[in-house]
């Protein structure tokens, strides 16, 4: 579900829920592994938040360690259907999976996706990774391309019944931004016109 949102870093909590909050709409839980000791109970919180003052939207996690856990542990505090979780492969750090809404990245016939896969590629710096990963050159399970095609499936949904995010909130490193799989994530949102925010918007909610 598209959601024109002219200015997300100037969102407030309350247009978030306004604009958001509607029937077929995606918000991506999503960020960096390290996450400050001091940040951590925000992340929890703002999922909990989220859980707390919405009723339509399906927030969607990437089941990494870090930001992605910690988010993911305030929504299911509330209410564990509003969770989806998209895993680079079956199995994946099953310890974090808390719910029963969960969709692998070897469970898609990835043969019949290609605005996936040429949305993946349209970041240079993923392209040859990806490349790699769909000729089976490498398919170990912590294969770099699985999890880039991942983060890319988190926003542009697939063609086959998993929908494309509405919406993506970040936990990112704000002294080195928008750098690996975060930073990969950020520029589907920007190849797909789905706006997002990091926590120098969204600490201000809580």
């Amino acid at each position: 579900m598209k959601i024109l949102i002219k200015n997300p870093l100037n969102l407030s909590f309350v247009d978030f829920v306004r604009l958001l909050d509607q029937q077929d709409s995606v918000v991506v839980l999503a960020g960096k592994r390290d996450v400050l000791e001091s940040d951590k109970p925000k992340l929890v919180q703002l999922g909990e938040m989220l859980a707390e003052n919405t009723s339509k939207i399906v927030f969607r996690s990437g089941n990494a360690d870090g930001a992605d856990k910690l988010f993911s542990e305030g929504v299911l505090k509330i209410n564990h259907e509003k969770l989806q979780v998209i895993t680079p492969y079956f199995g994946h750090k099953i310890s974090n999976n808390l719910n029963e809404n969960i969709i692998s990245l070897d469970s898609i016939n990835l043969n019949l996706e290609h605005d996936l896969i040429y949305t993946a590629k349209k970041n240079k710096d993923a392209k040859g990774l990806v490349e790699e990963y769909l000729k089976g050159v490498d398919k170990r399970l912590k294969s770099k391309g699985a999890y880039l095609l991942r983060d890319t499936l988190m926003i542009t949904g697939t063609k086959t019944g998993i929908l494309p995010a509405s919406f993506s909130i970040f936990y990112d490193d704000l002294r080195k931004s928008k750098k690996g799989g975060t930073g990969h994530t950020m520029f589907m949102c920007n190849e797909k016109n789905v706006p997002f925010i990091d926590q120098t918007t969204w600490m201000k909610w809580l």
